[in-house]
């Protein structure tokens, strides 16, 4: 089982290379949601956000699309776009998928890897949120 620490990661980035992991039929566990980096002007992104949340089926509201406040779920969605989920190997892939937020206490003391091909330190820019950030906006409590 692969560990990676999310923490400094840039979303699209990190979620690009654990979606290739799956599909290559590794396990992936990710630890520190709340800490991955999401690239961009902070109003952009919330107003990006808050846009895709007021999106509802018409004839009932209340039967979705659901949208996802936590930074687990928000970091699992994103993955989940990446994979062919309606074929049998995407959602085979995105069950080996795990995101946690902190470290759960199976995964303490376990050896942690980081990405490089994902880190922040290659992103040129210093204009970025944390997951955490965006999932209080959102009205998360975690």
């Amino acid at each position: 089982m692969l560990i990676i620490d999310g923490k400094n990661h840039v979303l699209g980035r990190l979620a690009s290379v654990v979606s290739k992991r799956l599909l290559e039929g590794e396990r992936v566990a990710i630890v520190n949601a709340e800490e991955i980096l999401i690239s961009g002007k902070r109003k952009r992104i919330f107003d990006m956000y808050d846009a895709w949340f007021e999106t509802r089926n018409i004839a009932n509201p209340r039967k979705g699309p659901f949208h996802f406040r936590r930074p687990d779920d928000l970091v699992r969605r994103v993955i989940r776009g990446m994979l062919p989920i309606d074929k049998d190997k995407g959602r085979k892939a995105y069950r080996r998928l795990r995101v946690y937020v902190g470290i759960p206490p199976e995964l303490d003391g376990k050896e942690v890897k980081r990405i490089p091909q994902a880190d922040a330190e290659k992103l040129g820019t210093r204009r970025f949120i944390k997951v955490g950030e965006l999932s209080r906006h959102l009205g998360a409590r975690f």
